[in-house]
């Protein structure tokens, strides 16, 4: 981890950890019942920089034709949703970055497509919760490194990781995941060549510039003082998560792909990884992992830190062999 994100880091989990009270937050979140709540210890909870909606989620986004898209380098990422009878949607990570939350519709889907680079957590969500359509944004509070989303609706707080409402009256209520996975742009439009990918956000950001550089080779997470994975994973090593059971991405890719526990994990090279280089184009690759069924059908799963996954499963199932 570069030394000035090092020291930021020391700074915001001091300020983190003296505001890890729902008494400092109200003023905030007037709306939020935080009598209502899954989480035991406030002090995992702390501030990420930005404040509510300081990282601005993107409401209803514009689309292209894959075949007329020119700013995205072929190994970029894109999050991939496949929706029976909809055309195929790509939505680059170079936006993602800066907006981790897309609220979006697909035939008559509400989506909501979420990315957290701080685990490196890429999940599409279905917005229909007990007959009502939430939308998302991003809190700014984080929670063993992971996003809080909150829906603008209820102003519940929602672990993205997870998909479930941690704080007020969305508390316990789990979001439907859907099938998604994260692969090269080269990819997707070589599958998709009349496929749609998400058009520039029109906010002044450096999109296809990584902040976090060099973060996925840091020795430890930002803002995470939780344990390390077991079995010797570096905190930063990415696994794939199939429900409660994790498979280290390093086993998937020197086998070159494993059938197991109900499920296929194939692998393929070609993918940057988004939080090397400064230049996410120019991140190594990292790869680009498919879950199917026995049927062939994509499976609902998500390639995260190892860190996140012991954080939010603990008592989860590790694949390593």
């Amino acid at each position: 981890m570069p030394r000035f994100l090092g020291f930021l880091t020391s700074l915001l989990l001091v300020a983190g950890l003296a505001h890890a009270d729902p008494s400092f937050w109200r003023h905030e979140w007037p709306e939020t019942n935080f009598q209502k709540t899954s989480i035991e210890d406030w002090s995992e909870v702390m501030s990420g920089g930005p404040p509510k909606d300081g990282i601005p989620a993107i409401d209803d986004p514009k689309f292209l034709r894959a075949s007329g898209e020119r700013r995205i380098s072929g190994t970029e990422p894109v999050i991939t949703v496949e929706i029976d009878g909809q055309t195929p949607r790509a939505y680059p990570v170079r936006y993602l970055t800066w907006h981790e939350i897309v609220n979006d519709q697909i035939g008559g889907i509400p989506v909501a497509v979420t990315f957290c680079p701080l685990c490196n957590s890429g999940i599409t969500f279905d917005r229909r919760v007990r007959g009502q359509v939430l939308s998302f944004g991003v809190s700014g509070k984080l929670r063993h490194s992971d996003m809080v989303m909150y829906d603008r609706e209820t102003q519940s707080w929602w672990q993205q990781a997870i998909g479930e409402g941690v704080v007020g009256q969305m508390t316990g209520v789990e979001l439907r995941q859907l099938p998604s996975w994260m692969e090269s742009w080269d990819q997707f439009r070589a599958r998709n060549p009349q496929g749609l990918v998400m058009a520039e956000p029109d906010y002044n950001r450096s999109y296809g510039r990584n902040p976090y550089q060099g973060y996925d080779s840091s020795a430890r997470p930002f803002l995470y003082n939780g344990e390390n994975p077991p079995h010797g994973i570096p905190p930063l090593e990415r696994v794939v998560r199939v429900g409660d059971r994790a498979w280290p991405l390093t086993r998937i890719r020197d086998a070159g792909g494993v059938q197991e526990a109900g499920v296929a994990i194939s692998w393929e090279n070609g993918q940057a990884s988004a939080l090397d280089h400064g230049t996410i184009a120019k991140g190594r690759d990292v790869g680009t992992v498919r879950v199917r069924d026995g049927q062939g059908r994509d499976v609902p799963h998500d390639v995260m830190f190892a860190f996140a996954f012991h954080a939010f499963w603990p008592d989860g199932t590790w694949m390593v062999r």
